[in-house]
């Protein structure tokens, strides 16, 4: 899939920009005040230490951009607080560049996208503005509702397919293991690019629950065995140092390939991201910073950076 970031109009990509600011405003207005002016002195590293834990970005993550922050003052001889905040910007984005990625749509014929994530974290709707984006690209879609036992979830979907027309695969109170199977086999017989399957929300503490959706992984892998092509955990960014733990528990048991990351609206603090980084490198392959159907775009690492600073 080539990247849209690199095709979108400047006047779109700079009303972007000004939403992914906004949404990360609470964390970009603590830090961007610590550099109004002054000198880089050792009170201006601990007040940058709280406000990076203070975002979310864990001991790890902190402890690493403090240590790359110092030795680049040594090392470029920087003297001031503006000086320190462009180098913080900077090595954010390094710290952060792995988790960027392209999603290889055409690797495969349907590929299969199985979505994870806790009740609440925004799975569903994002899987709607998924489909979405998808045929805006000019793909055929095709959505599983594969949380069978939740009514509500199964209305949610179909609300979204008809918004988007996609057809729905849904079965009341079926195995949900059984749903998608029969949902792959749909997809492949009508020439579908792109099914997404969503699952029920879980805990990951929920052990005999996350067993489910191994099992769910599995039969995917049955009805075609390159199956599913992604696993995409959905992450509420206002979970905090939460949602690292999430990653670690889905990684574990599935094999997560991408992250999507929901929510950025205002209150999110943003810096889990960096501790993702640094301690569970899974790609982020898309951000959401709103309730729009257009809200959910692909992850830029400098983008993510910028705002995260308040630039």
């Amino acid at each position: 899939m080539s990247n849209t970031r690199k095709h979108e109009p400047d006047a779109e990509r700079a009303s972007w920009l000004q939403r992914l600011r906004r949404g990360l405003a609470k964390t970009g207005t603590q830090l961007s005040g610590l550099f109004q002016g002054g000198r880089i002195d050792e009170a201006l590293f601990e007040s940058l230490e709280d406000a990076l834990l203070g975002a979310d970005a864990g001991v790890e993550a902190t402890g690493h951009l403090l240590a790359a922050l110092r030795a680049r003052v040594k090392r470029e001889r920087l003297e001031s607080a503006d000086d320190l905040r462009r180098a913080l910007a900077s090595e954010v984005e390094r710290l952060i560049a792995p988790l960027e990625c392209e999603v290889a749509l055409s690797a495969a014929k349907p590929f299969v996208i199985m979505m994870v994530g806790v009740n609440g974290a925004g799975k569903t709707t994002s899987i709607g503005k998924l489909a979405k984006l998808f045929r805006d690209q000019g793909r055929s879609v095709l959505l599983a509702a594969g949380d069978t036992f939740r009514a509500a979830a199964r209305e949610q979907l179909a609300a979204w397919g008809e918004r988007n027309a996609v057809q729905v695969i849904a079965q009341e109170g079926a195995d949900p293991a059984a749903v998608i199977f029969d949902a792959i086999q749909a997809a492949r017989a009508r020439g579908i690019d792109v099914l997404v399957a969503d699952t029920a929300g879980r805990l990951p503490t929920q052990l005999h629950l996350m067993e489910e959706l191994r099992k769910v992984k599995r039969v995917m892998g049955k009805a075609d065995p390159s199956a599913p092509h992604a696993v995409w955990l959905v992450l509420d960014a206002n979970t905090g140092q939460n949602a690292l733990n999430q990653v670690r528990a889905f990684d574990d048991a599935l094999g997560l390939t991408g992250l999507v990351m929901t929510k950025l609206d205002g209150t999110a603090r943003g810096g889990v991201v960096a501790a993702i980084a640094r301690s569970r490198p899974v790609p982020v392959v898309y951000i959401g910073v709103g309730e729009g159907i257009d809200d959910l775009r692909p992850f830029s690492a400098r983008d993510f950076a910028q705002a995260l600073l308040g630039n």
